[in-house]
């Protein structure tokens, strides 16, 4: 056990705080509108802060750390790309803004009113389907996760029985996201998740703190520059970082998974695939209204800037324990620890937490496994809430003629989130060997829906020619490329492959191409995505142009104009100067909206600047290894010093949004008809 007492009691006062919160929600999460999307009172603050916890659970920092321990720094530098997108779609409020003035509970819904109620059932199972089977693996990444940083036993003694730990901690952690979900819907998640935001972001920066202070810089770069493998020095031999730095991110040429390519596709999915991925779609819907949305939207890109430099520093300090001499018994209990899990992506999962447990100190352990708690909370019941919500509001109800009443309503709902949660559990419980990074698994299984829905988004909310036919085709497309690319990755059907070939026949030719997508190390998960996200968009444009010309009208289903809704009616014009308007700012920017736009625009603006000018610098001149060693040593002290900036600040926002949230909630009146129906 690697816990001391202190660090239970932690985790136990985390645990009863969350419990409190929730407790407090109840009475308000008897309503449909309630459950569903927080009666549409939450403001900017509170819903970026709940909403980056919620995509901040144990699997993406599990994700995030397999990533940075393989490639280090260089995953930084080539992100930075993702810049100009970000300003863009932070300033227009790209889809979220236009999605919010739909005043649609779930994306299906949009999907009824812009296309039809066929396209929604049939959009609601896509997403339900590839979304259960995308989070089937959470439960199990972070059942592993803590029996590694708790160094529990496999198995324990209950009745004179023998119970495995992993199934056993699988149940209670899922029992109590359900709890969560169940007290209080939408209202209940946004707050406990706001809660766990805030205390996550002061103990990453504290394990921050303590690993910079603590750690010798000397150790970490000795690491990082390939001058120590296998616990020992090794001198004149040939670096075995060579083609794959982790420094350096113009010497990457032999990493084939996270490498400029990947991130390249990541700009593309960005822009793409904003909001088509409905693992949270309870926030999509919360705000107070669609300016309130675009400006939650401005305000989340500081996670990814700033508050997960834990993601980067923490896999590093590890890297360094399991490859430097100063730390070899450590490393070799480690060592020891994973070599009870039979797969690399296995080892790859444990590693972090295993060694965390060596790394940090009592208490400041019992804070991590507290945080990691959160984060699992968070996600879990975020995604057991949306995934239960979709299959309901958009699978089922549409076949109704009648509406249920709203103890019906709620009861479906709260059944349909429970099998999410049963069939989660037993999808992680047999798929208990993954043979390949998060990442990658993520990446495909959520390109299943994501593929052909972000052209039916994007088209449907900003062009008034996209037709209903090019949304089916497209959603079609995107599914079978989608689906065709996890069956060609996965072992079991490349063995069988294998077997039709040697028999010859009709199958040979598909077994060999199997064989060469499975076994091609540069077509990853990623790639296949793309392949699915280009396929989507051409079908959509070409049937939308090809076929007869119809015009939706969007100022109805915008509610714009003299449609609009009286929450999103903005009276007078803008006094802002005409290149503002262009960039974005509308008469719904106060003056208090403009400053606080301007300076979060401004991070990705002088990242973008300075990575072109890197980049180009390094194109034509060598940059040596030293450089970039006392470059990535600064951005890691400025990160670290902006991010105490930016927990406060967000800190003293969320508070005042979650106050103004309950009493909001307390003069609110639910309407039946506000149940997601058209």
């Amino acid at each position: 056990m690697n816990l001391a007492t202190l660090d239970w009691i932690i985790v136990g006062m985390l645990l009863a705080t969350l419990t409190g919160a929730a407790l407090r929600t109840k009475r308000y999460g008897n309503s449909v509108s309630g459950f569903l999307a927080a009666n549409r009172c939450a403001g900017r603050y509170l819903i970026s802060v709940a909403f980056n916890m919620a995509q901040l659970g144990v699997i993406t920092l599990v994700w995030y750390f397999q990533q940075n321990y393989d490639v280090g720094f260089t995953s930084i530098w080539w992100s930075l790309m993702e810049g100009p997108a970000m300003i863009l779609m932070a300033l227009s409020g790209w889809v979220i803004y236009r999605f919010r003035r739909t005043r649609a509970m779930t994306l299906a819904q949009f999907f009824e009113m812009r296309y039809s109620k066929s396209f929604r059932v049939f959009a609601g199972l896509v997403a339900f389907i590839s979304g259960i089977i995308n989070y089937g693996i959470f439960p199990g990444v972070a059942a592993r996760f803590f029996i590694a940083l708790c160094g529990l036993p496999e198995h324990f003694q209950l009745l004179g029985y023998q119970v495995s730990t992993f199934l056993s901690l699988m149940l209670g952690l899922m029992a109590i996201a359900l709890f969560f979900v169940f007290l209080g819907g939408q209202i209940a998640v946004m707050v406990t998740d706001f809660l766990q935001g805030v205390f996550s972001n002061v103990v990453f920066l504290a394990i921050i703190g303590y690993i910079l202070f603590s750690m010798p810089w000397a150790h970490m770069s000795d690491t990082l520059l390939g001058n120590v493998w296998e616990g020992a020095f090794v001198v004149d031999s040939v670096n075995p970082l060579a083609g794959k730095s982790m420094i350096d991110p113009f010497d990457l040429g032999k990493e084939s998974n996270f490498n400029v390519f990947y991130w390249l596709i990541s700009i593309v999915i960005l822009f793409y695939g904003m909001r088509a991925w409905q693992g949270d779609q309870g926030y999509n819907a919360a705000a107070k209204n669609a300016h309130e949305a675009r400006m939650a939207n401005i305000l989340n890109g500081w996670r990814f800037r700033v508050l997960m430099l834990i993601t980067i520093v923490l896999p590093l300090a590890i890297r360094t324990i399991m490859h430097h001499p100063a730390y070899a018994l450590d490393a070799g209990t480690i060592d020891g620890i994973l070599g009870a899990y039979p797969t690399d992506a296995l080892k790859s999962e444990v590693r972090t937490p295993a060694a965390t447990a060596l790394l940090l100190p009592t208490g400041l352990l019992g804070l991590f496994a507290a945080s990691m708690l959160g984060a699992f909370i968070s996600t879990n019941d975020t995604y057991l809430h949306s995934w239960g919500s979709i299959f309901v509001q958009d699978v089922v109800l549409p076949f109704r003629k009648k509406p249920l009443s709203t103890r019906a309503h709620l009861l479906l709902l709260k059944s349909s989130i429970f099998a999410v949660a049963i069939f989660a559990t037993v999808f992680s419980y047999l798929h208990d060997e993954p043979s390949q990074y998060i990442s990658m698994f993520l990446a495909l299984t959520g390109a299943v829906f994501v593929g052909g829905a972000g052209s039916a988004i994007i088209g449907g909310l900003y062009w008034k020619r996209g037709t209903t036919e090019a949304a089916w085709t497209a959603m079609i497309l995107g599914l079978l490329s989608s689906s065709t690319g996890i069956v060609l990755k996965q072992d079991i059907l490349v063995a069988t492959l294998v077997g039709w070939e040697a028999g010859g026949g009709l199958l040979a030719p598909l077994g060999q191409f199997g064989l060469w997508v499975h076994h091609s190390p540069w077509i990853t998960g990623q790639v296949l995505a793309f392949v699915a996200v280009l396929l989507s968009i051409t079908s959509y444009i070409s049937v939308s142009l090809l076929g007869p010309r119809r015009e939706h009208n969007l100022d109805k289903l915008l509610h714009r104009g003299e449609f609009a809704a009286v929450e999103d009616k903005v009276e007078g014009k803008t006094d802002h100067a005409p290149w503002l308007v262009k960039l974005g700012f509308n008469p719904e920017f106060t003056g208090s909206d403009k400053w606080v736009t301007l300076v979060t625009v401004s991070w990705p603006l002088v990242w973008t600047v300075i990575f072109l000018i890197g980049t180009i610098y390094s194109v034509n001149f060598e940059v040596p290894d030293a450089a970039w060693l006392s470059w990535w040593r600064g951005w890691m002290w400025f990160t670290f010093a902006a991010g105490i900036v930016i927990m406060t600040w967000f800190t003293i926002g969320g508070a005042r949004d979650l106050r103004d949230m309950f009493r909001s909630l307390e003069r609110f009146r639910a309407s039946e008809d506000d149940d997601g129906q058209v």
